[in-house]
């Protein structure tokens, strides 16, 4: 599952866990988490104030170049 456990109360317990992909998912989840929350910051993506599918596409892929731009110096020095 891709969802991350509570540290308190939690609907994921020790069986679902204690597996080595249950790790590798919540790593990929951060990854792909960090992203999103980035546009919605600092790419205005949080409240868009296009109207129509095709515009508010165009600037979500507009919005995640930049986010790669500006991701690509720490790619590159790693």
């Amino acid at each position: 599952p891709h969802i991350a456990q509570k540290s308190r109360y939690s609907a994921i317990d020790g069986r679902t866990t204690r597996h080595e992909g249950y790790a590798v998912s919540i790593k990929h989840r951060k990854r792909i988490e960090e992203a999103f929350g980035w546009a919605k910051t600092i790419g205005g993506m949080a409240q868009t104030v296009y109207r129509g599918i095709e515009k508010v596409r165009s600037r979500f892929i507009l919005t995640m170049a930049a986010n790669n731009l500006a991701r690509l110096p720490r790619l590159l020095r790693a």
